[in-house]
């Protein structure tokens, strides 16, 4: 007959307040917003966003400052056309950062421990993109918020008003960073080397907007002016600016232009179609990699 003994080894069950799913989803947008501005990483990894946060912001200071010297409100930039004119430094930060928040963890195989624990699928994916969201639109809004600083400053009298111009730019910055962080995060979530996903996301950024705009300037010399405006829908900049010209009667700054409101509604609707298909896409991504 054998006797069995148990042993007090001082564990204790934890008795505190269960936080839930709110507070686990905030923790990794938290963690994943930092993690795209280098914070609470070597300062080497801090390098590349600051300082591509700098050169973005350069124009808007510069334009506000020629404005306040030469008493020309005509040269302020409008307020919806920055992110476009500024569009190959911002494409560079997605680039660099995108990887950051969709592959390092596929890098360093950490993908199933999250899952070991009661994060949902679902949750992780979402604080992802909803960080890279975020990072984008800061990098992109705090510029224009200094062109309308600067506007109320000098006392721009053609442009009445100010403040309607300028939350309809940040409706366009917020559809900005949608779009590209569809894009961004699951190209580089592909791959889990770095170097790749950085030149994967370069690539399919730059690639559809060289084909439009050699496209457009074709149905340019043709007079083909329907397929050069439709055109615009393929390149995830000018996507943006049909939305922001037909339904938030922003000036036109990218190339083709589609007609009147129905225009804008099929470009908002490819917006959303890329929206939820990233987080799709991403959503069997990681649960396969939870897995392996």
């Amino acid at each position: 007959m054998t006797t069995s003994t148990i042993h007090d080894i001082g564990y204790r069950r934890y008795e505190g307040r269960r936080l839930g799913r709110a507070y686990v989803l905030r923790s990794l947008f938290v963690h994943n917003l930092r993690a795209a501005f280098g914070l609470g990483r070597p300062a080497r990894s801090k390098v590349m966003p600051f300082l591509l946060g700098l050169i973005v912001l350069v124009p808007a200071l510069a334009d506000v400052g020629a404005v306040s010297i030469t008493h020309r409100p005509e040269l302020l930039i409008h307020y919806s056309a920055y992110p476009i004119q500024v569009q190959v430094i911002v494409a560079i930060f997605l680039a660099a950062q995108a990887p950051v928040l969709a592959s390092r963890d596929l890098r360093h195989h950490t993908v199933p421990l999250y899952f070991s624990r009661p994060v949902g699928h679902l949750d992780y994916v979402l604080a992802k993109v909803a960080a890279m969201v975020t990072a984008l639109f800061a990098l992109m809004a705090v510029p224009v918020t200094v062109l309308y600083a600067g506007g109320l400053i000098a006392k721009v009298p053609h442009r009445a008003d100010h403040l309607g111009h300028y939350l309809g730019a940040l409706v366009g910055c917020a559809l900005f960073a949608v779009v590209l962080a569809a894009i961004g995060t699951v190209v580089a979530a592909f791959t889990p080397r770095r170097g790749f996903g950085v030149a994967a996301v370069i690539a399919v950024y730059l690639l559809p907007t060289v084909f439009v705009r050699l496209v457009q300037a074709i149905a340019e010399e043709r007079t083909d002016f329907t397929l050069e405006a439709w055109m615009g829908l393929f390149a995830p900049f000018n996507l943006v600016d049909i939305v922001q010209v037909r339904l938030l009667g922003a000036p036109q700054t990218a190339t083709g232009i589609p007609p009147g409101v129905t225009g804008g509604l099929v470009a908002l609707a490819v917006c959303a179609a890329l929206a939820g298909g990233s987080v799709a896409v991403l959503y069997a991504r990681f649960r396969k990699a939870g897995l392996s």
